[in-house]
């Protein structure tokens, strides 16, 4: 017993940068559903004429929507401690879509506020969802532009300045577009009641007919491009894995439309959340261990990840910052639960 504490010190530091990883996709899987939703609302919102019913829309994010916006910037900080040749390499490839994508931030919350103040405004009146969709759209084509094949020589940036805007980045940037929509529209269902629930109600189910012609499309896209994944599909248990993920996330789809077919109030939003889980971590556990997909030199994660020391102190921070952010942000759920009350 009394050796067994350095041999689990150094197992676990062993296995940090794989430690660092499983942190990493859950705040992004948090952050995608979480902000993915208000997202939604502000794009459903550009095809909303009525003042009223635009204002109940955003009136049910609010609370909210600032702090689901935080777990982006969170991710953010902990890319460059953990991953820093990760977060050098996809900000000089994809420092457009990122540079837009914040701007979009800032006129979503402008737009919040002068939107209402200024809702017989043109310009303002759509400013919410203007800036929804443009953040919609650059986090679509960042995502594309990083699965497309980062050109890479010696571990650094050697493409060019539009590489991300390719015809491979166009359909993630579709899957995203329709997938934030879909979430947007159960968000609805959840939230408000009478013909906004229903809009919502619609919304959903359209864009989630495209987001899976455009998902089927993006999973035989990608193991054209890469044989490396299709190799996976002969190789015991990865192909077990492969297969499994993606028909969780085909039963999951099944589910949803029944619930949003049979007019469920909560369960749309908890199918589409696990379409969501189910999808990226198939699609991630087919790129691994490679971090920075490229068609001429993938990086692995280890290769990206900070020293032990760095990942240590790091995570001995996260240990504590983490439970905290989690049950401020539960509880603004929870002081904000239930119906919307309005017009609809």
């Amino acid at each position: 017993m009394v050796h067994s504490s350095p041999v689990i010190v150094d197992t676990a530091r062993t296995y940090l940068p794989e430690l660092w990883v499983v942190l990493i996709v859950l705040f992004l899987l948090y952050y995608a559903i979480t902000d993915g939703f208000d997202l939604g609302v502000g794009i459903i919102s550009l095809f909303t004429r009525s003042p009223e019913d635009r204002s109940e829309m955003i009136l049910s994010l609010k609370g909210i929507w600032s702090g689901n916006q935080t777990w982006i910037v969170v991710l953010g900080g902990m890319l460059f401690g953990a991953f820093p040749i990760f977060y050098s390499i996809l900000l000089s490839a994809l420092y457009i879509p990122m540079a837009i994508m914040l701007f979009a931030f800032i006129f979503r919350g402008i737009g919040i506020d002068l939107g209402e103040r200024y809702q017989y405004r043109p310009f303002w009146r759509y400013s919410f969802g203007i800036g929804s969709l443009a953040a919609t759209l650059s986090q679509g084509f960042a995502l594309g532009g990083l699965l497309s094949g980062i050109n890479l020589k010696n571990g650094s940036f050697v493409g060019g300045v539009w590489d991300w805007l390719n015809p491979f980045a166009l359909l993630i940037t579709a899957g995203v577009l329709f997938g934030y929509t879909m979430l947007g529209g159960n968000f609805l269902v959840w939230k408000l009641e009478g013909r906004l629930a229903e809009k919502g109600r619609y919304f959903a189910l359209v864009a989630s007919v495209a987001a899976g012609i455009v998902s089927a499309g993006t999973w035989v896209w990608v193991m054209l491009r890469y044989p490396y994944l299709s190799e996976k599909l002969h190789v015991w248990p990865e192909q077990l894995l492969l297969i499994l993920f993606p028909l969780f996330a085909l039963i999951s789809f099944g589910m949803f439309l029944r619930a949003i077919l049979k007019q469920y109030n909560l369960s749309p939003l908890l199918w589409n959340t696990a379409i969501i889980l189910f999808s990226f971590l198939g699609l991630s556990l087919g790129f691994w261990p490679y971090m920075i997909p490229s068609l001429n030199e993938p990086i692995t994660f280890r290769a990206a990840a900070a020293s032990s020391p760095t990942l240590v102190f790091m995570f001995i921070v996260m240990v504590v910052l983490t439970p905290v952010i989690l049950v401020y942000h539960n509880y603004q759920y929870w002081v904000f639960r239930g119906k919307t009350r309005g017009r609809g």
